[in-house]
């Protein structure tokens, strides 16, 4: 072993060391950003939705300042999506750059910061909007400025990223002065639409052909591999950034539509090449590939809707949120509770049950909008089905999040 190779084992080992007296000295669920983040992602989202659903049957006035369908929208986009993206932010920056993961004290303040926007926006009526803005937008700037610290530091490629977040906590502050009447009520929520999807654009285009290339390599398979992105995957992106753009200037435009429509296809021919169903029989890398899907299934009734066919904007918007969002999110949650707590990557009945209820939940959500039968009937189901599947999440990995690592 030659002297530098010793050094980095030391230096590791001293690493290790540290991680392991800084997360000591804290409770289980404050041990990684992605404990309670994750955990507070699920609850919010049954929460919120349940309360959703008893607004939308009159049973339940919201005293928000936000209306009810702004509400949902935000809380959904910031409330639910933020909280995962935290979660996994923070997850993922000590594995981009060998830096120690924030915990403790630190991470409760993080968590408190995103729990206590969700009560003020909820309560925003009494206490007022902005009140609940500063603190909201307040947890996606400190959290892109935390993450631009290490990821700088370390001289990391992910800084495009960190971006990203940023440009996040902004759409998160144009929705509130969409509330106010300052801007276009569309503004802030389009544009945390358009972000997510292209990170990920970003993200999935690394993990699923990974995952999926590790996976055929295990069963023995050597031809047809996914390989790491190439100048075609980079196409891809930017074509989806630069349709999302359009969309966010010119939503009415033909010209939007068509790009809408190109990207989206672009987006089946790079998961195309991914070999989804190769990979049918292990359910942690299936269902990557099913939520990948429905990020060109969305674009393209998106560009329909955009380009004057008779394609309702919502089912476009749903197959992006409800689909392509909350599949990536809950599939992203149970593969690294499960890796990060010592567990092994295997998917339990519960974990495959909850993935057959958020897909389904996401396709009768779309079919509510198209109108492909009684809208308020396929509302409900798809409404309960989801709060199942975040139920059985919360159920099977909840312990997990608050328990100690599994040795």
């Amino acid at each position: 072993m030659t002297q530098s190779s010793i050094k980095n084992v030391t230096r590791g080992e001293q690493m290790l060391a540290l991680r392991k007296r800084r997360e000591g000295a804290a409770p289980p669920i404050l041990r990684g950003g992605f404990r309670p983040f994750f955990f507070g992602a699920a609850t919010w989202a049954i929460i919120a939705i349940a309360l959703w659903l008893c607004t939308l049957a009159g049973e339940v006035g919201l005293p928000t300042a936000f209306e009810a369908v702004a509400w949902h929208r935000h809380e959904m986009l910031f409330g639910f999506v933020g909280a995962a993206v935290a979660g996994f932010l923070l997850t993922a920056i000590p594995n981009w750059t060998g830096r120690l993961p924030i915990a403790g004290t630190p991470l409760l303040g993080l968590f408190g910061l995103w729990a206590t926007a969700r009560l003020a926006v909820l309560v925003s009526a009494r206490i007022g909007l902005w009140p609940a803005a500063i603190v909201d937008v307040g947890l996606f700037v400190s959290l892109a400025l935390l993450a631009a610290r290490e990821v700088l530091a370390s001289n990391n490629r992910n800084v495009p990223i960190v971006g990203l977040v940023l440009l996040f906590g902004l759409a998160d502050a144009a929705d509130y002065a969409g509330a106010a009447g300052m801007v276009s009520a569309d503004l802030g929520w389009r544009g945390a639409i358009a972000l997510i999807i292209v990170i990920i654009s970003l993200i999935g285009g690394r993990i699923i052909p990974s995952f999926t290339r590790n996976w055929m390599a295990k069963q023995g398979m050597k031809r047809g591999l996914p390989t790491q992105p190439q100048r075609l995957d980079l196409l891809v992106i930017v074509s989806t950034a630069v349709a999302l753009l359009l969309w966010l200037g010119f939503p009415d435009n033909q010209l939007t539509g068509f790009a809408l429509v190109l990207a989206g296809a672009a987006q089946f021919l790079r998961l195309s090449r991914w070999g989804g169903m190769r990979a049918v029989s292990d359910p942690l890398v299936l269902i990557l590939h099913v939520g990948y899907a429905w990020i060109p299934i969305g674009l393209l009734l998106l560009g329909l809707s955009v380009g004057g066919f008779d394609v309702p904007r919502s089912a476009a918007i749903h197959a992006l949120t409800a689909g392509a969002m909350t599949t990536m999110i809950l599939a992203v949650m149970t593969r690294a509770t499960l890796g990060h707590t010592g567990r092994a990557l295997k998917a339990s009945r519960a974990t495959v049950v909850l993935y057959i209820c958020v897909t389904v939940a996401a396709l009768l959500r779309v079919a509510a909008s198209l109108g492909l039968a009684s809208y308020r009937l396929l509302l409900d189901i798809s409404g309960f089905t989801w709060i199942a599947g975040l139920a059985l999440f919360l159920a099977a990995y909840g312990p997990m999040l608050w328990q100690r690592r599994a040795e």
